[in-house]
């Protein structure tokens, strides 16, 4: 079946229909990962966008549901040069197209995804509408993707309830998480010792803004306790629960469209419990400090991102997902100070904050997909407990 891309610039990509029978009207991001499609599927900080994947061949390795990091796939649509629709791999569980179909995600192949991302690359990002629908009206549709707003997604992909895992036992063993986020049917054993469980014992608050499971793993794999929170639950209730730690973890969409959570950030701020925050966690706590962030020309999303620590010159690969970033400009130093810098464009990938137990980063150092060269700033934080 044909199918077309149409963005709000008029521009229009003709292609194959994927996935479910149905339009879908969304923003147009790109990921410049070569590999990692089923933890790009189901990381819930797409949710809202429709992503293309700059690589050619999507799907050659087919859905291993075991490396989902979440429960199901938070983005709006697919867009791939060419979709494998005979995986090679004695993993897999299913084909793309399967779980496009069962999770109801269209989307669309054949199209040239150079040209797009070069587009997108230009003019910024666009939104755009997925559509079978040949008869379309480009008045109509042009209408449609100037009103549309990703809008408050973290409350769509954060988990409905409390819950916890223990570092001590396997993620089988802690039991599926009904109506979370968070994906916990693995059967294999965590590995037993990352720095002779450093963190045995602690006990780590974790707001899910929209959080990847590896970041509970990676925490887990180090003998935390981790109990992961909504996003909408106060600070003072997770204070009153006496963590070691607490950390705020990555998410969708606008950090600025999160009011009541960033009053929420500026009480964990003021505690003397030490913070770790990641992405859009990131982002809040820059928010509830007084900072400023903005949206970036096209943003970053892949895992091949370089990133440069202040402290000691050295420069890591890592794994990113967003379009938003804090403006440095706008900084106190009395406040906080930068830590990471982006080497492609120079903007903020990270901040220590003065006087406080308090760090944060905007790139993935759980990874998933991506390297694992930063994976050491849980050991970081672990020692700040």
């Amino acid at each position: 079946m044909k199918a077309f891309l149409i963005l709000e610039d008029g521009t229009v990509f003709s292609g194959t229909h994927i996935g479910a029978d149905k339009d879908v009207v969304s923003e147009i991001v790109f990921n410049t990962s070569m590999a990692g499609y089923p933890e790009v599927l189901t990381d819930p900080s797409y949710a809202g966008q429709a992503v293309c994947m700059t690589y050619p061949l999507i799907g050659n390795y087919g859905i291993v549901t075991e490396d989902m990091e979440s429960v199901r796939p938070w983005l709006d649509g697919l867009i791939v040069r060419e979709l494998s629709r005979m995986p090679s791999n004695f993993r897999t569980d299913m084909t793309i197209q399967e779980f496009l179909e069962k999770y109801e995600i269209p989307g669309i192949a054949g199209i040239d995804t150079r040209a797009l991302t070069r587009l997108l690359r230009d003019s910024g990002t666009m939104n755009g509408l997925i559509t079978t629908n040949a008869d379309y009206d480009m008045a109509e549709v042009k209408a449609r993707l100037a009103a549309y707003k990703t809008g408050e997604v973290v409350k769509k992909v954060t988990c409905k309830e409390k819950y916890v895992v223990q570092g001590s036992k396997t993620l089988e063993e802690n039991g599926p998480i009904s109506g979370s986020s968070v994906y916990t049917g693995e059967k294999e054993k965590r590995p037993s010792m990352v720095k002779k469980l450093n963190g045995a014992g602690k006990k780590i608050a974790m707001l899910d803004l929209g959080l990847k499971i590896n970041i509970v793993r990676s925490l887990a794999q180090r003998g935390c306790e981790v109990t992961v929170y909504p996003a909408t639950t106060s600070a003072d209730e997770i204070l009153k629960s006496n963590p070691d730690g607490i950390m705020l973890s990555n998410g969708p969409g606008d950090p600025k469209d999160c009011g009541t959570i960033i009053d929420e950030v500026r009480k964990l701020y003021e505690s003397d419990v030490p913070i770790f925050a990641i992405c859009l966690g990131h982002q809040l706590m820059a928010l509830a400090t007084g900072a400023n962030t903005y949206k970036l020309k096209y943003g970053h999303r892949g895992g091949n991102h370089p990133v440069k620590d202040l402290a000691d010159g050295r420069v890591y690969i890592s794994s990113q997902n967003h379009g938003y970033v804090v403006d440095m400009d706008s900084l106190d130093p009395k406040v906080a100070t930068p830590a990471f810098i982006n080497v492609n464009d120079g903007t903020n990938e990270g901040l220590n904050y003065t006087g406080k137990k308090v760090f944060t980063v905007q790139f993935h150092p759980e990874a998933c997909p991506g390297p694992q060269d930063s994976g050491y700033l849980f050991d970081r934080f672990i020692e700040m407990l």
